[in-house]
């Protein structure tokens, strides 16, 4: 978990870098494909994913290692033999587990934070899964374990694999010519995450696009259809915490209110979507039925405040970035207390984004918490050892949390709410 921690010093950057090329761009060709709220999201969801990650929370189902012990009939000795198969078995992996995902309710769950976001964009990309609690991935893994490529190989491929599906989430780049044979580009992706009956679950691929041409799940993006992007149910928040586990409560509260036994059981695994009859009579769920005239999510926000929601990201992002800068240092009861502050902060400024009046709540106990801790320790997590007014501007930061949790709850949001009416 180190080693992806330090990968992750190296990557954000370059993440953040492209995304601000791809904001500027959009600002000065008239075409801006971002919006604030929307964005912050976004980033917020990609830091709660690789905090999770980097903490190793989870439930190995099966290890590759094991896998390969105890399946491995063969051995690549070849050394490009051995990294074209890995990458090869990763793509193919990938393809049918994301195949998965989209085509079976309990497993759509850990997918759907996804393509929550109603925008299409590089921010977009970071949206990735923290709900993801069981690793069954190397199941997907058995082809490689039987050729026995080593496991070291796989470690290094997998990264490299996932950090290769960001640059595709944009609509700044047209079709490719004859490269959209072979990989998957950005006009194929804006398919995939369109919500247009033409377009749901098609171009599954992640790096490669020969498997959705192979097995029939390949569709090319036309002009007569503009892609229009989000999901058929949705999320109506900007807390990507909540995003994550939206569709399985759905799929608790069916399976409770459901009178059918047999229903109770198999809905987990019939298809995304699927409700059992009864309770779709009962209990209706918004969905989209025309994709070019729903009204997209959106919440009243001054530039004040959306200069606050920027704030709160960026300060997330800068207490995430030192974490893995000092992670064997902070160690592992220390990292999982940095990553409860980091999970509280990022559930409490987007639930204020969403203009809920318990966020407050949630910042000034974060903020309490935090000052609490400096004061008891004498330091934010030893990163006075770096800087000698760390833990002194860290304590600040905490104060203006709930000064302006405050503020926007209860005065800020009282002034917009006055303005709509008049």
């Amino acid at each position: 978990m180190e080693t992806y921690a330090k990968a992750l010093l190296y990557a954000i950057p370059f993440f953040i870098l492209l995304l601000l090329i791809e904001i500027l761009y959009g600002h000065f060709v008239k075409d801006q494909q971002h919006k604030v709220m929307d964005t912050v999201s976004s980033i917020s969801s990609g830091l709660t994913n690789i905090v999770k990650d980097s903490l190793g929370l989870g439930v190995i189902l099966v290890s590759y290692p094991f896998l390969l012990e105890n399946l491995s009939i063969a051995e690549i000795k070849a050394t490009w033999g051995v990294w074209l198969t890995a990458f090869l078995a990763i793509d193919f992996a990938g393809y049918w587990n994301h195949r998965l995902s989209h085509h079976v309710n309990f497993f759509w769950n850990q997918h759907v934070i996804h393509h929550s976001s109603e925008e299409f964009n590089l921010a977009c990309a970071l949206r990735q899964s923290i709900s993801n609690l069981l690793g069954y991935f190397p199941l997907f893994l058995i082809p490689a374990a039987l050729l026995g490529v080593p496991a070291e190989v796989i470690a290094v491929i997998a990264p490299v694999h996932l950090f290769a599906q960001f640059w595709y989430h944009t609509r700044h780049i047209g079709k490719m010519g004859w490269l959209e044979y072979i990989i998957v580009t950005p006009s194929q992706h804006r398919v995939h995450h369109a919500i247009n009956p033409e377009y749901i679950d098609k171009n599954l691929g992640q790096v490669l696009c020969v498997w959705d041409r192979w097995f029939g799940t390949f569709q090319e993006e036309l002009e007569e259809v503009p892609p229009q992007y989000g999901v058929l149910k949705p999320a109506h928040t900007w807390n990507p915490i909540l995003i994550n586990f939206q569709h399985l409560w759905r799929l608790i509260l069916d399976a409770w209110h459901t009178r059918s036994l047999k229903d109770k059981l198999r809905i987990w695994f019939m298809p995304t979507g699927w409700r059992p009859a009864d309770v779709r009579e009962r209990y209706p769920v918004e969905t989209i039925k025309d994709v070019y005239a729903f009204k997209r999510y959106e919440t009243p926000a001054s530039p004040w405040f959306k200069g606050y929601a920027v704030f709160q990201m960026l300060s997330t992002l800068a207490l995430t970035l030192f974490m893995f800068y000092n992670y064997s240092e902070i160690g592992f009861d220390g990292l999982l207390l940095f990553g409860a502050f980091v999970f509280l902060g990022i559930f409490g400024y987007t639930s204020l984004m969403d203009r809920q009046r318990f966020a407050f709540l949630v910042e000034l106990f974060r903020s309490i918490a935090g000052m609490a801790l400096i004061g008891i320790t004498g330091d934010w997590f030893g990163i006075d050892t770096y800087w000698a007014y760390g833990s002194t501007v860290v304590g600040f930061y905490f104060g203006i949390t709930a000064l302006a949790g405050f503020y926007f709850t209860f005065v800020e949001r009282s002034e917009t709410k006055r303005q709509i009416a008049m």
